[in-house]
């Protein structure tokens, strides 16, 4: 048998392997715990990892430790210690957390213009419009934009006739006083334990992505969504189509581009991998894609997110979704 053959075989087998036992993910899904962490007064353990969610009205309170919530596909919510956030509204179209008390970080690798996501503090909301890294103190009503871009609402909401403060790279506002302005910070000095953190599960997650990412290549399973990777990665993002960089530099790869012969950069001490370059059709008399043929393509880029594009979300896929519409049909655990 051909060694693509064989690769694609074995790469199917893998996939389905994940499969088994499947659990959609929907915003509020614990993806991580470290530390003493309770919901609504309950204690969490690792084995709520993938099962335990956070419900409309319901809160989540770290002591000592740190907790990864899932919101919308490709959307991470990280709570420090000593922080609770209540969720506000788990739909796809609105998504709104509030953090209570504490310090929590909202890592987004991808929006669309049909997602509205939302953090409110003790004085405000902010309305996360682009893709980045933010940060959130609600001790003294903080709002920090590390990148991309927040529409922030002092002392109200967007639901109300207050112009909003547009927030942003490099930019921070408090929200305790009236009148004030966003102000510049150092990046360098901000790299706090919550945000070493932060980093550390995204390159855990990445590394989980390039695994089922190989996986689903050339599978008719696929469907872009949250993908069980089990411990201790949790649930990773497997996009629709492309190749995403987020904040802290790591990858986050569509099977359609590995598969069309799009490039693995060496990010997570693996070395630099081959490409497997081949078409995807629309799947006659169907839904989706198939591939089509391919060779191995030899060789590789450094990493470094710098220069590397992109591209648009996934369209024609039933249990899909099209603009941020739902969660692939089988989102694995």
């Amino acid at each position: 048998m051909p060694r693509l053959k064989i690769f694609l075989f074995l790469a199917t087998l893998s996939a389905f392997s994940y499969g088994q036992n499947a659990k959609s993910a929907s915003p509020g899904t614990i993806n991580y715990i470290e530390g003493q962490a309770t919901m609504n007064g309950q204690q969490l353990s690792s084995q709520s990892v993938g099962h335990a969610k956070l419900e409309r009205d319901q809160s989540i309170t770290t002591a000592n430790g740190k907790t990864e919530v899932l919101l919308m596909p490709g959307v991470f919510l990280r709570l420090g210690s000593n922080t609770s956030v209540s969720m506000v509204s788990p739909d796809l179209t609105r998504t709104e957390v509030r953090v209570l008390q504490g310090r929590a970080d909202v890592e987004v690798d991808e929006l669309y213009k049909e997602n509205l996501l939302l953090v409110d503090l003790p004085n405000g909301q902010a309305h996360l419009t682009k893709k980045g890294l933010y940060g959130f103190d609600a001790n003294n009503s903080n709002v920090r934009v590390f990148d991309g871009e927040a529409l922030v609402y002092p002392g109200s909401d967007l639901n109300t006739n207050v112009k909003p403060i547009k927030v942003k790279g490099s930019r921070e506002i408090s929200l305790n006083r009236e009148g004030v302005k966003p102000k510049h910070f150092d990046k360098d000095t901000a790299k706090d334990d919550l945000y070493n953190w932060s980093s550390l599960r995204s390159r855990y997650l990445g590394e989980a992505n390039i695994n089922l990412a190989e996986a689903y290549v050339g599978t008719a399973s696929f469907y872009p969504g949250w993908y069980w990777a089990g411990a201790p990665y949790g649930y990773t993002w497997l996009p629709g189509n492309g190749l995403f960089w987020n904040p802290f530099g790591y990858g986050f790869y569509s099977p359609y581009y590995i598969g069309g012969g799009g490039f693995i950069y060496g990010r997570y001490g693996r070395g630099f991998y081959p490409g497997y370059r081949g078409t995807y059709y629309p799947r006659v008399g169907g839904y989706g894609y198939e591939y089509r043929g391919g060779r191995p393509v030899v060789g590789g880029f450094p990493h470094g997110g710098a220069g590397a594009s992109s591209s648009g979300g996934f369209h024609g896929g039933v249990g899909g979704f099209h603009g941020g519409g739902g969660f692939h049909s089988g989102g694995h655990r």
